[in-house]
């Protein structure tokens, strides 16, 4: 399927005929979110973790080495998670982080932030090998639009508190956009479908638990 958490957060809110500022700060909640628009914030935590845990950027084995430990737990967030990689709808290519690559490449070029835009471009380049390792599934992980947009924002010096604010930004047409085709075209709420598939188990009386 298509569209985003934070789009179909909106839709779903507004099904149940509520205002539209309640409509797009439920949009902005869901945004915030680490596995989300708030991405690109969580990919400069681990980049900042990544440069004090290895001592030679430049050196694949070693930054190898740091990124299994991520991936089992040992580093980062303790998420598991390279933060940056992999998308549910891209699996290809994100056609977004390719060019935000190509702009952060352009600035970082001959500045300071060149050796970090390196790293990121090593993290990118490794870690679908180190996936494949830790996990034993082999496919294509790309990076996504989150990988880049951080640095981009960095060098242009804009605070981490206004990364997700300017994502929202970006966002907010396409929010208002389906928003009214929602109150126009929908006049059903959205509901969820659920599924048990845990196995029934006997009832056992109050009395008789523990």
């Amino acid at each position: 399927g298509g569209g985003n958490n934070s789009t179909f957060t909106c839709r779903t809110v507004s099904s149940s005929g509520t205002d539209a500022y309640s409509a797009y700060a439920a949009a902005i909640g869901s945004l915030k979110g680490p596995r989300h628009g708030g991405a690109n914030i969580k990919v400069m935590e681990m980049l900042e973790c990544i440069k004090e845990g290895v001592h030679d950027w430049k050196d694949d084995e070693e930054v190898s080495a740091f990124l299994h430990k991520i991936m089992r737990k040992e580093a980062g967030d303790g998420s598991g998670l390279v933060y940056g990689m992999g998308h549910a709808v891209y699996t290809l290519s994100d056609p977004r982080a390719v060019i935000l690559k190509e702009n952060a490449m352009n600035l970082a070029r001959g500045t300071d932030f060149e050796a970090e835009f390196m790293l990121l471009d090593s993290i990118e380049r490794l870690t679908p090998g180190v996936f494949a390792e830790e996990r034993g599934d082999i496919k294509n992980i790309c990076a996504n639009v989150d990988m880049y947009s951080g640095l981009v924002y960095k060098m242009l010096k804009i605070p981490v508190e206004m990364y997700t604010a300017l994502f929202a930004c970006a966002r907010m047409a396409g929010w208002c956009a389906h928003r009214m085709e929602e109150m126009i075209n929908g006049k059903r709420i959205i509901r969820p479908a659920y599924k048990a598939i845990n196995q029934n188990k006997k009832y056992i009386p109050l009395s008789e638990r523990i």
